[in-house]
């Protein structure tokens, strides 16, 4: 493959393109291209080489080079399936962040509150941790730069906060109860990026454990929180809802856990790439621990892999709603100015055989994603029975012989439809603008010495603490200063999950994740009806 660069365009264009671009009987001397197709493609590069040459040999004005390139290669990608990507040098590092685990930083957790950056939470054993930083301080300046109250981002506060390891940053805190701003200087670190949101026991040796996409580090996180919990196993809950995939690796190891030796885990096959098999070790701790897997629309890729390979063994009972159908495999590639692509090389196939992407032309993005919602027009997410498939389409599990479907997403075991009882306009829009959050970043911030005093921890404030009608209708009062007012019987239908959620992110900011999503998991329909079915196989 030929990959062109264009740091210095003027420069490289003559010495590079000219000579090498313009002579594609050069390119197969150099790199030895093997088939008609390979020399096909050269000349179509030698093309562009020539067109780029011309244009800076010989027209009238000025061009921009590194941003008509961009422009050229981001014009084929497009061309090609939904999910293959070109991602800018100056975006790759942000696009990897969340699958490599990590990032250089101070170690906090932070709100814009008031235009002023609000620390919720420290990283245990982090930088800011280590040299005094608390939840509720507020950074005034960063390395002498005043920086609340200047329409602060987050892209900004990244930039402020986040550098090379062992860079210095210093910040200057306003922190109540003292007359000064105080001074501190930060000595950036790794911090890690958990792809585990929340694990804890629904009941003593029930786990439940959610996992918010397939990274790097996800098998040791999952096996850490499972592995932590004492005494025996008796099942456990994979949250795998919302989670749009990652690594394959990553969903390979997990799912190597729960199945037996030689057992396929899936195979992929390409129009370039010969069958690759992948087969579990027979060295999985959790082979003879029940599982349950929660899915829903929004889960997709590595998700379908781990829900796909248990289903088709009859290893576990997936619970919830049609996945996404991203049966697709990218590899990456890194381009000689440090920006990538992410190409589509093969599809992924399940134990059984099937084929979980769902259709598509290439070139159409737009129509396969349109396609995708109009399910939710269509009564999908309410429904099993809106959900068509033709016998075409249906396969045998492995072990029981249990009729499942391929040609779009993993269809659960157990159907349960999306609530929605509680929607009105009037939730949605304050969803979508974030009041929630942002009413209870000030009330937290305004009252936390208090709050800390009064509950211990999140069992007690979870306990104890009521949503009163006062405090809610504070609530609504700042939703109208942002110009959301409820309609009529709009309160009688949303109120109580406000309310419950109002709770829930007192509990977030105070303690952590963990609690909140404990709190909220409750009454969670997918999570009773998978610790009924775990307790009582029959219940399916």
């Amino acid at each position: 493959m030929v990959i062109m660069g264009f740091v210095s365009f003027k420069k490289q264009l003559v010495a590079i393109l000219a000579v090498v671009l313009l002579f594609p009987y050069g390119l197969q001397a150099q790199f030895g291209f093997r088939d008609e197709s390979e020399q096909k493609v050269a000349g179509e590069v030698s093309k562009i080489g020539q067109t780029l040459y011309n244009i800076d040999k010989y027209y009238l004005d000025t061009i921009n080079f590194p941003n008509m390139t961009e422009e050229i290669v981001k014009m084929i990608i497009e061309k090609l399936d939904p999910h293959s990507a070109y991602i800018s040098a100056k975006d790759v590092a942000a696009m990897n962040e969340p699958l490599v685990g990590n990032f250089n930083g101070i170690g906090v957790e932070f709100a814009l509150i008031n235009d002023t950056l609000t620390i919720q939470a420290t990283v245990p054993g982090g930088p800011s941790e280590k040299v005094g930083i608390k939840a509720g301080d507020k950074i005034i300046a960063v390395d002498g730069e005043t920086i609340s109250g200047t329409n602060l981002t987050i892209e900004r506060v990244h930039g402020y906060l986040r550098g090379p390891k062992g860079s210095k940053v210093a910040v200057s805190v306003l922190r109540r109860g003292e007359p000064e701003l105080l001074d501190f200087v930060i000595t950036r670190d790794k911090i890690p990026l958990n792809s585990v949101d929340a694990s804890y026991e629904l009941e003593p040796g029930y786990v439940y454990v959610k996992l918010s996409r397939f990274a790097a580090t996800s098998y040791q996180e999952i096996m850490k929180a499972i592995l932590a919990i004492d005494g025996p196993r008796k099942g456990i809950v994979l949250d795998l809802r919302g989670n749009g995939g990652g690594y394959l690796v990553a969903a390979l190891q997990i799912a190597n856990e729960f199945l037996g030796k030689g057992e396929l885990l899936l195979y992929t096959e390409g129009r370039k790439v010969q069958r690759m098999s992948e087969y579990a070790n027979g060295r999985g701790l959790l082979q003879n621990t029940p599982v349950v897997v929660l899915i829903d629309e929004n889960s997709a890729s590595a998700s379908e892999i781990v829900s796909g390979a248990l289903q088709d063994w009859d290893r576990g009972i997936i619970i919830g709603r049609r996945s996404f159908g991203k049966g697709l495999v990218q590899q990456q590639f890194n381009l000689l100015d440090g920006s990538q692509l992410r190409l589509t090389i093969a599809r992924y196939h399940t134990p059984s055989g099937r084929v979980i992407q769902s259709p598509y032309e290439q070139g159409k993005a737009e129509d396969y994603y349109k396609a995708f919602y109009e399910r939710y027009a269509k009564g999908e997410t309410f429904s099993r029975d809106s959900i068509q498939l033709p016998d075409s389409l249906k396969y045998r599990t492995l072990r029981l012989g249990r009729t499942v479907y391929g040609g779009g997403g993993i269809m659960p075991d157990i159907f349960i439809p999306a609530d929605t009882s509680h929607y009105t306009p009037f939730y949605g829009e304050i969803v979508r603008k974030g009041l929630i959050t942002d009413f209870i970043n000030s009330y937290v911030d305004n009252n936390r010495a208090q709050l800390a005093r009064k509950y211990k921890s999140a069992e007690e404030l979870e306990k104890s603490f009521v949503v009163t009608d006062k405090f809610f209708n504070e609530f609504l009062a700042y939703c109208k200063e942002k110009g959301v007012e409820p309609k009529e019987n709009e309160i009688e239908i949303s109120g109580p999950e406000l309310k419950k959620y109002l709770k829930g992110f007192v509990l977030r900011n105070l303690f952590d994740f963990n609690s909140y999503l404990r709190y909220l998991n409750r009454d969670d329909r997918e999570i009773l009806k998978a610790l009924e079915v775990l307790k009582e196989p029959a219940a399916i």
